[in-house]
Protein backbone atom coordinates (compact mmCIF):
# COMPACT_ATOMS: atom_id res chain seq x y z
CA UNK A 1 0.00 0.00 0.00
CA UNK A 2 1.54 3.05 -1.06
CA UNK A 3 1.68 5.69 2.00
CA UNK A 4 1.73 9.73 0.47
CA UNK A 5 3.58 12.10 2.06
CA UNK A 6 2.65 15.97 3.40
CA UNK A 7 5.89 17.99 2.74
CA UNK A 8 6.06 21.79 3.56
CA UNK A 9 8.51 23.68 1.19
CA UNK A 10 10.92 26.44 2.76
CA UNK A 11 12.09 28.58 -0.01
CA UNK A 12 14.87 30.55 1.92
CA UNK A 13 16.23 33.58 0.36
CA UNK A 14 19.36 35.62 2.85
CA UNK A 15 18.30 33.45 5.59
CA UNK A 16 14.40 34.10 5.12
CA UNK A 17 11.42 32.15 4.27
CA UNK A 18 9.80 33.67 0.71
CA UNK A 19 7.17 33.10 -1.60
CA UNK A 20 5.78 34.17 -4.97
CA UNK A 21 3.87 33.57 -8.17
CA UNK A 22 5.35 31.89 -10.81
CA UNK A 23 8.90 32.18 -9.44
CA UNK A 24 8.21 35.79 -8.96
CA UNK A 25 7.37 38.50 -6.58
CA UNK A 26 8.59 37.00 -3.46
CA UNK A 27 7.23 37.96 -0.19
CA UNK A 28 8.64 37.75 3.70
CA UNK A 29 7.24 34.59 5.06
CA UNK A 30 8.73 34.23 8.13
CA UNK A 31 12.00 32.45 9.81
CA UNK A 32 13.12 28.86 8.52
CA UNK A 33 13.92 27.45 12.05
CA UNK A 34 10.54 28.67 13.68
CA UNK A 35 8.57 27.21 10.22
CA UNK A 36 10.20 24.07 10.50
CA UNK A 37 9.71 23.17 14.01
CA UNK A 38 5.86 24.19 13.66
CA UNK A 39 5.73 21.95 10.81
CA UNK A 40 7.18 19.08 13.04
CA UNK A 41 5.23 19.75 15.60
CA UNK A 42 1.68 19.56 13.47
CA UNK A 43 3.22 15.96 11.91
CA UNK A 44 5.13 16.83 8.37
CA UNK A 45 6.40 13.81 6.98
CA UNK A 46 9.62 15.53 5.51
CA UNK A 47 10.32 19.22 5.09
CA UNK A 48 12.26 20.74 1.75
CA UNK A 49 14.81 23.50 2.02
CA UNK A 50 15.40 25.38 -0.67
CA UNK A 51 17.61 28.22 -0.78
CA UNK A 52 16.58 29.62 -4.19
CA UNK A 53 18.86 32.15 -5.02
CA UNK A 54 21.82 30.14 -4.33
CA UNK A 55 22.80 29.10 -7.81
CA UNK A 56 21.71 32.77 -9.63
CA UNK A 57 24.45 34.75 -7.13
CA UNK A 58 26.76 31.22 -7.17
CA UNK A 59 27.33 30.99 -3.75
CA UNK A 60 26.59 27.82 -1.05
CA UNK A 61 23.29 27.18 0.68
CA UNK A 62 23.93 28.64 3.88
CA UNK A 63 25.38 25.65 5.92
CA UNK A 64 24.20 27.76 9.59
CA UNK A 65 20.72 27.71 8.64
CA UNK A 66 20.40 24.17 7.42
CA UNK A 67 22.41 23.05 10.40
CA UNK A 68 20.05 24.97 12.75
CA UNK A 69 17.10 23.73 10.89
CA UNK A 70 18.32 20.48 11.26
CA UNK A 71 18.72 21.01 14.66
CA UNK A 72 15.26 21.47 15.31
CA UNK A 73 13.30 18.76 13.83
CA UNK A 74 12.90 14.92 14.01
CA UNK A 75 11.51 14.57 10.43
CA UNK A 76 13.98 13.94 6.80
CA UNK A 77 15.44 17.09 5.72
CA UNK A 78 15.92 17.48 1.97
CA UNK A 79 17.99 20.84 1.05
CA UNK A 80 18.74 21.94 -2.14
CA UNK A 81 20.57 25.34 -3.90
CA UNK A 82 23.77 25.46 -4.67
CA UNK A 83 25.06 22.05 -4.69
CA UNK A 84 28.22 22.06 -7.00
CA UNK A 85 29.85 18.87 -6.14
CA UNK A 86 30.29 15.86 -3.65
CA UNK A 87 32.30 18.77 -1.30
CA UNK A 88 28.67 20.43 -1.16
CA UNK A 89 26.36 17.84 -0.40
CA UNK A 90 28.63 16.11 2.12
CA UNK A 91 28.98 20.03 4.02
CA UNK A 92 25.05 19.71 3.97
CA UNK A 93 24.04 16.00 4.92
CA UNK A 94 27.40 16.78 7.78
CA UNK A 95 24.77 19.67 8.99
CA UNK A 96 21.99 17.60 9.08
CA UNK A 97 20.55 17.09 5.52
CA UNK A 98 18.97 13.60 4.86
CA UNK A 99 18.66 14.46 0.97
CA UNK A 100 20.18 16.68 -1.26
CA UNK A 101 18.21 18.41 -3.72
CA UNK A 102 20.26 19.24 -7.13
CA UNK A 103 19.03 21.19 -9.97
CA UNK A 104 21.08 23.84 -11.97
CA UNK A 105 24.26 22.26 -11.53
CA UNK A 106 23.20 18.92 -12.82
CA UNK A 107 21.80 20.58 -15.88
CA UNK A 108 25.25 21.93 -16.14
CA UNK A 109 27.02 18.74 -15.61
CA UNK A 110 24.61 15.71 -15.34
CA UNK A 111 27.73 13.62 -14.06
CA UNK A 112 26.98 14.97 -10.72
CA UNK A 113 23.86 12.93 -10.30
CA UNK A 114 26.09 9.92 -10.93
CA UNK A 115 28.93 11.24 -8.60
CA UNK A 116 26.19 12.24 -5.64
CA UNK A 117 24.55 8.73 -5.78
CA UNK A 118 28.08 7.08 -5.62
CA UNK A 119 28.73 8.60 -2.73
CA UNK A 120 25.89 8.74 -1.11
CA UNK A 121 23.21 6.24 -2.34
CA UNK A 122 20.47 7.44 -4.48
CA UNK A 123 18.12 7.65 -1.61
CA UNK A 124 20.04 10.59 -1.12
CA UNK A 125 19.89 12.00 -4.29
CA UNK A 126 16.76 14.23 -5.00
CA UNK A 127 16.46 15.83 -8.70
CA UNK A 128 14.88 19.31 -8.35
CA UNK A 129 13.27 20.03 -11.91
CA UNK A 130 11.37 23.50 -12.76
CA UNK A 131 9.22 22.97 -15.80
CA UNK A 132 7.38 25.22 -17.82
CA UNK A 133 4.57 24.04 -20.25
CA UNK A 134 5.78 24.32 -24.01
CA UNK A 135 3.15 22.97 -25.98
CA UNK A 136 0.11 20.47 -25.74
CA UNK A 137 1.48 17.61 -23.79
CA UNK A 138 5.42 19.09 -23.86
CA UNK A 139 7.33 20.82 -21.32
CA UNK A 140 11.08 22.64 -21.00
CA UNK A 141 13.27 22.51 -17.97
CA UNK A 142 14.62 25.73 -16.64
CA UNK A 143 17.54 26.55 -14.62
CA UNK A 144 18.83 28.87 -11.91
CA UNK A 145 15.54 29.58 -10.24
CA UNK A 146 13.67 29.73 -13.03
CA UNK A 147 15.67 32.29 -14.88
CA UNK A 148 16.95 30.62 -17.62
CA UNK A 149 15.19 28.33 -20.25
CA UNK A 150 17.51 25.20 -20.76
CA UNK A 151 15.89 24.02 -23.97
CA UNK A 152 15.79 20.69 -22.24
CA UNK A 153 12.75 18.43 -22.61
CA UNK A 154 11.20 17.19 -19.36
CA UNK A 155 10.51 13.56 -19.97
CA UNK A 156 13.97 13.47 -21.74
CA UNK A 157 15.53 14.92 -18.85
CA UNK A 158 13.72 12.95 -16.11
CA UNK A 159 14.87 9.63 -17.74
CA UNK A 160 18.23 10.44 -17.68
CA UNK A 161 18.49 11.50 -14.34
CA UNK A 162 17.01 8.00 -13.17
CA UNK A 163 19.46 6.62 -15.01
CA UNK A 164 22.43 8.40 -13.33
CA UNK A 165 21.12 7.72 -10.48
CA UNK A 166 18.51 10.23 -9.02
CA UNK A 167 16.42 8.40 -5.92
CA UNK A 168 13.40 11.14 -6.42
CA UNK A 169 12.10 13.38 -8.42
CA UNK A 170 10.70 17.02 -7.09
CA UNK A 171 8.81 18.48 -9.94
CA UNK A 172 7.75 22.17 -9.84
CA UNK A 173 5.26 23.31 -12.05
CA UNK A 174 6.29 26.92 -12.76
CA UNK A 175 2.79 28.03 -14.35
CA UNK A 176 1.11 26.89 -11.43
CA UNK A 177 3.24 27.95 -8.71
CA UNK A 178 1.62 30.18 -6.28
CA UNK A 179 -1.55 30.36 -8.32
CA UNK A 180 -3.81 28.12 -6.12
CA UNK A 181 -5.08 26.55 -9.50
CA UNK A 182 -3.93 23.17 -7.99
CA UNK A 183 -1.50 20.90 -9.22
CA UNK A 184 -0.68 20.47 -12.86
CA UNK A 185 -1.96 16.80 -13.06
CA UNK A 186 -1.62 16.24 -16.73
CA UNK A 187 2.73 17.27 -16.25
CA UNK A 188 2.38 14.83 -12.96
CA UNK A 189 0.92 11.96 -14.51
CA UNK A 190 2.89 11.88 -17.35
CA UNK A 191 5.87 11.87 -15.52
CA UNK A 192 4.78 9.12 -13.07
CA UNK A 193 4.28 6.96 -15.63
CA UNK A 194 7.88 7.96 -17.69
CA UNK A 195 9.81 7.23 -14.09
CA UNK A 196 9.83 4.51 -11.67
CA UNK A 197 11.49 6.55 -8.67
CA UNK A 198 8.93 8.70 -5.79
CA UNK A 199 7.72 11.85 -7.58
CA UNK A 200 6.84 14.67 -5.32
CA UNK A 201 4.21 17.45 -6.81
CA UNK A 202 4.77 21.04 -6.51
CA UNK A 203 3.44 24.43 -7.54
CA UNK A 204 -0.26 25.71 -7.18
CA UNK A 205 -1.86 24.14 -4.14
CA UNK A 206 -4.45 26.63 -2.89
CA UNK A 207 -7.56 23.72 -1.82
CA UNK A 208 -7.30 20.92 0.13
CA UNK A 209 -8.80 18.39 -2.46
CA UNK A 210 -5.73 19.56 -4.65
CA UNK A 211 -3.59 17.53 -2.27
CA UNK A 212 -6.12 14.30 -2.88
CA UNK A 213 -6.00 15.00 -6.53
CA UNK A 214 -2.24 15.46 -7.09
CA UNK A 215 -1.90 11.88 -5.70
CA UNK A 216 -4.93 9.92 -6.92
CA UNK A 217 -4.98 11.94 -10.60
CA UNK A 218 -1.19 13.20 -10.79
CA UNK A 219 0.26 9.81 -9.55
CA UNK A 220 2.50 11.69 -6.51
CA UNK A 221 4.03 9.94 -3.33
CA UNK A 222 4.26 13.39 -1.99
CA UNK A 223 2.98 16.38 -1.70
CA UNK A 224 4.74 19.85 -1.40
CA UNK A 225 3.33 23.25 -0.61
CA UNK A 226 4.56 26.25 1.04
CA UNK A 227 2.37 29.16 1.11
CA UNK A 228 -0.98 27.11 2.48
CA UNK A 229 0.94 26.55 5.39
CA UNK A 230 3.12 29.24 6.34
CA UNK A 231 -0.06 31.23 6.04
CA UNK A 232 -2.08 29.01 8.32
CA UNK A 233 -5.10 28.34 5.19
CA UNK A 234 -4.49 24.64 6.22
CA UNK A 235 -2.76 22.70 8.75
CA UNK A 236 -0.67 19.11 8.22
CA UNK A 237 -3.28 17.55 10.26
CA UNK A 238 -6.12 18.90 8.15
CA UNK A 239 -4.31 18.15 4.82
CA UNK A 240 -3.86 14.70 6.51
CA UNK A 241 -7.23 14.41 7.51
CA UNK A 242 -8.86 15.24 3.43
CA UNK A 243 -6.10 12.93 2.30
CA UNK A 244 -7.70 9.57 4.70
CA UNK A 245 -10.99 10.92 3.54
CA UNK A 246 -10.35 10.53 -0.02
CA UNK A 247 -9.04 7.10 0.40
CA UNK A 248 -5.27 7.92 -0.17
CA UNK A 249 -2.82 6.12 2.77
CA UNK A 250 -0.79 8.61 5.12
CA UNK A 251 1.19 8.62 8.23
CA UNK A 252 -0.38 9.55 11.33
CA UNK A 253 0.47 12.95 12.62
Amino acid sequence: MQVVRVIPCLDVDDGRVVKGVNFLDLTDEGDPVELASRYDAQGADELVFLDITASHHERKTMIDVVSRTAESVFIPLTVGGGVRSVEDARALLRAGADKVAINSAALARPELITELAHEFGSQCVVLAVDARLKSEGAWTVFSHGGRTDTKRDLLAWIREGEQRGAGELLLTSMDRDGTKLGFDLSMLAMVAQTVHIPLIASGGVGELDHFAQGASLGGATGLLAASVFHRGTFSIGQVKEALLASGITVRPS
